[in-house]
């Protein structure tokens, strides 16, 4: 039986069609009621395991999957990876009592390229209000991307395990920029997983993270973007000086940014005043500093997320020279950031994750 692969976008008329996989019966009684309260969802599927969840997927197409951790025989992280296969562009929402505020069961989640999570209450606590929670998280998913105004482009750069300019023996040391600043939302800590593994350990100029947690999450995070990265990662304190070979990743309660020191080099400001975007920490305040202190040598990178955050910072990168990247609609979770950025035009390139992450790798500008 040939299955048709969703669309990663839904128009606003389309159905959005979800399975839960849950071993309790009463939740996935409770949650199938909760979901079709909404007004454009409904429960194609709810199965008690990885293997019914498999095998329903292998004859049904959905657009979303509400995935719990504890399931009998294999469990929801370890699945994760083979149910986005089988899913073929459905969306995992994984929906557990372990994927609290802080929970390294949230950020692994991310990671393996959940959605995004929610933290499920205990039978009683699955109220209306926790359907309202859980209806708008699928729904902020499927918001429609503005057009892009051009293109991707096409670069030529060095495939998966081919030649890495940046990993030959005389390593080049002229590169085009000096720092790499990268934000990113929903969808975005898969997307800055398979970034930093294309980078190599020899790159050496520093990288600048807003990614939009809580502040709770950040110290796990932090642990975790060490390990994608193979380099250390701070997360910012005011007055860190940027140091090369490191990663800096923003604080989940105040904006990252930075200043040029009278000695040369740049440190952090952290502020928290509101902005534009409504978001802290904000995508935007970062790009700005950034553009003003590196002008042409900064590369500045916008990964999946939801809204426009980051959109005016850019304007800033492209009137001080720098240069823009953005995550492509396809691999993207949710093409709102990116999907602004290129609709504007001040995209340089439209790239999947892995490949902006080789680009980084030659050290030069698409």
């Amino acid at each position: 039986m040939a299955i048709a692969i969703r669309p990663p976008g839904l128009s606003p008329a389309d159905p959005i069609r979800v399975l839960i996989v849950d071993d309790s019966v009463v939740s996935r009684a409770v949650i199938t009621r909760l979901v079709e309260a909404g007004d454009r969802m409904g429960v194609a599927g709810a199965v008690a395991t990885v293997a019914a969840a498999l095998a329903f997927l292998a004859v049904e197409t959905v657009d979303v999957i509400l995935l719990d951790v504890a399931l009998p025989g294999v469990d929801g992280l370890t699945a994760l990876p083979d149910l986005l296969n089988a899913g073929r562009g459905a969306r995992i929402v994984v929906v557990s009592s372990s994927a609290g505020d802080g929970a390294a069961t949230t950020i692994q989640a991310l990671a393996l390229g959940a959605a995004d999570t929610l933290e499920k209450p205990g039978t009683s606590g699955l109220s209306a209000e926790f359907g309202r929670q859980l209806v708008d998280r699928i729904g902020r998913l499927f918001d429609r991307p503005p057009p892009a105004r051009r293109p991707a482009v096409a670069l030529k750069v060095a495939p998966p395990g081919g030649p890495n300019p940046a990993m030959t023996t005389s390593a080049r040391t002229a590169t085009d920029f000096d720092i790499v600043a990268i934000g990113a939302s929903t969808g975005g800590i898969h997307a800055l997983s398979n970034l930093l593994r294309a980078v190599p350990p020899g790159f050496s100029a520093p990288i600048v993270v807003t990614q939009h947690l809580p502040v709770s999450f950040m110290a796990y995070f932090a642990a975790q973007l060490a390990l994608m990265a193979g380099r250390p990662c701070d997360v910012a304190v005011d007055h860190l000086r940027v140091r090369p070979g490191r990663v800096i990743v923003a604080p989940g309660d105040r904006h990252l940014r930075c200043v040029s020191l009278p000695e040369g080099g740049a440190a952090v400001r952290l502020t928290a005043e509101p902005v534009a975007s409504g978001c802290l920490p904000s995508v935007d305040p970062m790009f700005a500093s950034l553009a003003d202190v590196y002008g042409p040598r900064l590369l500045a990178i916008v990964l999946s997320g939801m809204g426009r955050d980051g959109a005016e910072g850019v304007q800033r990168v492209k009137a001080r020279g720098g240069c823009v990247i953005v995550q492509d609609q396809a691999s993207s979770v949710v093409w709102g950031m990116p999907g602004v950025v290129a609709a504007q035009g001040h995209a340089d390139a439209i790239l999947p994750p892995e490949a902006i992450g080789r680009l980084i790798a030659t050290g030069r500008r698409p």
